[in-house]
């Protein structure tokens, strides 16, 4: 995806990932990651906070689904996506922004928890894997 910024996020999940199928029949996880900044403080020779970003992702298919079978609130998690920005006028006709995370990968940080791995099967059948939205094969 040329011009898009993909980034990494680390964070926390701040609620349970809700699972839903698009207009298509597609799933999609949707859930929100705070990302905490940090800095460290020559001063005092402390690590500070420099406050809370609350990010919007989705992820699809597949991946939807083991993302919320498998993740609760409070799960710190590494987030790889492209970074989207949607705008749209309010009611009272001021332009607003809102930014998201179109999720491409989604894994547990194992900082401070152990996993154990279990393998989902993929029913090819029904494509939902293999196969975005639009139902053009992913890139």
């Amino acid at each position: 995806m040329v011009g898009l910024p993909e980034i990494t996020l680390v964070g926390v999940l701040v609620a349970d990932p809700e699972l839903g199928i698009s207009l298509t029949g597609a799933a999609v996880a949707t859930f929100t990651v705070a990302v905490n900044g940090r800095c460290y403080d020559p001063d005092t020779g402390q690590w500070i906070d420099n406050g809370t970003t609350f990010l919007p992702c989705s992820i699809w298919h597949h991946a939807a689904d083991n993302v919320a079978e498998s993740l609760t609130t409070g799960t710190r998690v590494l987030v790889t996506g492209v970074l989207r920005q949607r705008e749209w006028e309010a009611t009272d006709g001021d332009t607003r922004n809102a930014y998201q995370v179109d999720a491409t990968e989604v894994g547990v940080s194992l900082k401070q928890v152990t996993v154990k791995i279990a393998k989902t099967t993929n029913d090819a059948s029904s494509g939902s894997a293999d196969r975005w939205d639009d139902g053009k094969p992913p890139p």
